[in-house]
């Protein structure tokens, strides 16, 4: 029983590690804006499918580990997941009785709100123009959800086993 929690555990972690390899993976520039945020999509669903497992705590570590990836300033993606991520864990038992459209809804309004964060802190540092290539993550990481949710789905269905 005590392995099975281990490999559990792995599987979150390696499916975290795959999404911040998704996160840097080198795109051209016209693809590159449209890259959605992989690794807020996958802390979504682990703290969704597994609240108890995947927390605060969790999203805290992969955002300072993304900031370091992507070189931001140190502790704003911490900060952005960590805010979404509570959402989430306080919204979880309803959330898992939407139908999927309006979990799609729901996914949308809190890449929106980790958008909106990063804005504001990257324009807090200097002031910043607002392009419209800046929004696009959130719409392709909210059709990318779908894709997200099964692909989880079908790791965590093997867990079980």
């Amino acid at each position: 029983m005590r392995l099975n929690n281990y490999v559990g555990f792995f599987r979150i972690i390696l499916t975290l590690v795959l999404a911040m390899g998704l996160r840097i993976a080198p795109l051209p520039p016209s693809l590159a804006v449209l890259n959605p945020d992989w690794v807020l999509l996958v802390l979504i669903y682990w703290s969704l499918a597994m609240p108890e497992r995947v927390g605060i705590f969790h999203a805290w570590t992969f955002g300072l580990l993304t900031d370091v990836l992507t070189g931001r300033l140190l502790g704003q993606y911490a900060l952005a997941y960590s805010l979404i991520i509570y959402i989430c864990l306080k919204l979880h038992k309803r959330l898992r009785q939407f139908p999927f459209l309006q979990q799609g809804v729901f996914i949308f309004f809190c890449l929106l709100l980790s958008q909106l964060l990063l804005f504001f802190i990257k324009n807090l540092q200097h002031p910043a123009q607002l392009h419209a290539s800046f929004w696009l993550p959130v719409f392709t990481g909210t059709l990318s959800w779908p894709v997200v949710y099964a692909l989880l789905g079908f790791v965590s269905f093997f867990r079980r086993k």
